[in-house]
Order: C-alpha cells, then structure tokens, then sequence
C-alpha cells in the first residue's frame, strides 16, 4: 500500500465513534502507515485497536496507548476529539466548561511532547473555543490550528441537495461562517446552484423566501437532528471532514471548505472563526467572507457570541486575560 507520507498521525479521543472512524478514515485513505490511537479509557481503546488489526490492512504500523506522553512524542499530525459529546437536548455551548479544561490540558500537552507538530485539528465542541484554547496552550502558530466548521458548509449543501433534487456536484461554494454553532452565518450570496446564483432563485417560485428560512434554519440544528435521528451526535461526518483536512495539510488535496482559524485584525479580533480558508501543506490561509450586508450583519452577530463565550472562559480562569496571550504563545 502506497502512502502520502511516514510521519506519525496520532488520533486522540479514539475509543469513541469519531475516533475510531477518523482511524479507519485515515488507513483507508493512506495517509501514513504510522498511526497512533490515544484515549484515556483502555478497553474501548483496545477494542478498536483490535477491529482495525483484523481489517487485515497491508503495511500499517498501528498502536494504541492510554499514556499521552506516549501517544504525542514525535507526533507530526493530531486530530482530537477527546472531548464530551453532545447529547439530547444539549447545545454545543453546553459543553463549555468541562471541554475548554480538556483542550487547556491538550494544548499544555502538546506543548510539552510534540512541539514540532505540523498540523492539528480540534473537532470537540465548542469547536471554535476549544479550538482557541489549544492553540494559546500549544504555543503553535494559528496556520497550524484548524476545527471543524466545514461541518455546517456541507450541512448547507446537503439541504439544497435535497430541496432542489439535483446532485451534490451542481450545488457549488456553499457557505457558513462564524461560529460551529446556532450563531452561524448562513451565507446564499456565495452559492451557486446548477449554474445559478441561489439569491436569484431566492424569493422566487424556485425558492421562496419561507422555503428558504426553514433550510436555514434546518442547516443550523443540523447536528440537533442527527441526535433526533440516532440517538447520538454526529460522528462520521465529522470523521470524515477532519481526515481530509489532515490529507491536505499532509501534501495531498487541498480542502477548501471552511475551517476554524485565529483571526486578529481590524474587524475580529482575538478569536477562532470559520472563515474563507484553504488548507495545505502550508497549514491555512484564509480570506474574510464578502456577502450581502444582512450577511454581513449576522457574521457580526456570530462573531460578538463567540467573543462571550471566550470572555467567559477567561473568567473561569482557563484563559488567561487576552493581553495576556503572548506571554503563553507568542505566535498570537
């Protein structure tokens, strides 16, 4: 079996169902054959070492552990989704606390055992909050640091999938920026459905404006429905997207859905978004969306709660005050 690279992938949180199919994701990919399982709980953890062993994959080097230490040390790549998953009746927000602690001891571990990391991918919710927690503690450079809110741009995809009954190929850029949660902004000005921009259809017979308010706001309660549905959150999306991101930042195909990343500039400040992003082997680069001015507007809306539920976990005392920041990672 031909793979990308031989530097070593490690998947934390692989006990659970996103970790353990980021792992088969990655094997069957041919990301590297040096792939390391980390979590914290053994028997499950062992169980799905075992699993993967009898796929009977050619030329893998697969381990598992339940020491960190272990898990990190010459890890080039990490993907984690070590966190608390989100249940019945819970928002993303819910996970807060419990999760932000998680990713401070993440990033300090990181820090600590693989500072020479190329690439990381957070994908435990509050993705955008723990996501910026790990980079402060990790001392990397926000280019090295994505989360997963290509989620929600694919969610968007599928819904006019479904509503327009065309394939996936025919719906083109569709968009959420902002926040992995209920504040996103659902973007229509970027879309492009079989050759047509979806606001010329919007408001019309092909789309009417209530029509599109129901996919709206089916997009946003997207993981919500999942649960509904099967009884736990998502994971296979989620495995799925977060591989790819890796590949990419491996050398293989770029992804150019949008991903989580610091941005500090004139207009956002101190935080971690979705944004215009692509990611390489170069790490990400990302450009600000550009929409309608309504758009723009819940952009806005989006950024401000993410802006307080950072400010609050600065006053949980996980983050240090933000001019602070520099003295934990001078990349910021």
């Amino acid at each position: 079996m031909d793979f990308l690279t031989n530097e070593k992938l490690t998947i934390v949180g692989a006990a659970g169902m996103i970790g353990s199919n980021m792992a088969q994701t990655a094997i069957m990919m041919g990301l590297t054959p040096n792939i390391c399982l980390y979590d914290p709980y053994g028997p499950g953890l062992e169980g799905v070492a075992e699993e993967l062993y009898q796929c009977g994959f050619e030329g893998l080097n697969l381990t598992w552990t339940t020491d960190i230490k272990e898990a990190l040390t010459d890890a080039k790549y990490i993907v984690s989704s070590g966190g608390a998953p989100r249940k019945a009746g819970m928002t993303r927000e819910d996970l807060l606390k419990g999760n932000t602690q998680i990713a401070e001891d993440f990033g300090k571990n990181v820090k600590a055992y693989c500072p020479d990391v190329k690439f990381v991918v957070v994908i435990f919710n509050p993705a955008d909050i723990t996501g910026l927690v790990t980079l402060l503690y990790s001392g990397l450079k926000p280019s090295q640091v994505a989360t997963l809110a290509a989620l929600d741009s694919t969610r968007l995809q599928n819904e006019l999938v479904k509503y327009f009954k065309l394939p996936a190929a025919k719906i083109e850029n569709s968009r959420t920026y902002g926040g992995h949660g209920e504040q996103m902004a659902v973007y229509a000005s970027t879309t492009v459905v079989d050759g047509k921009p979806l606001t010329d259809l919007i408001g019309t017979d092909a789309l009417p404006e209530a029509d599109w308010t129901e996919l709206k706001g089916r997009v946003i309660q997207g993981g919500k429905r999942i649960i509904e549905l099967r009884g736990r959150s998502s994971f296979q999306s989620p495995a799925y997207l977060s591989i790819e991101m890796i590949r990419a930042a491996m050398g293989g195909k770029k992804f150019t859905w949008p991903v989580g990343t610091y941005v500090n500039d004139d207009r956002f400040q101190h935080i971690l978004m979705a944004m215009e992003t692509t990611v390489d082997a170069n790490g990400i680069s990302y450009n600000e969306p550009k929409g309608t001015p309504a758009e723009q507007a819940e952009l806005e809306k989006s950024y401000k709660h993410l802006c307080e539920m950072r400010d609050e976990v600065i006053s949980l005392g996980i983050l240090p005050p933000v001019a602070d920041w520099k003295k934990f990672n001078p990349n910021l």
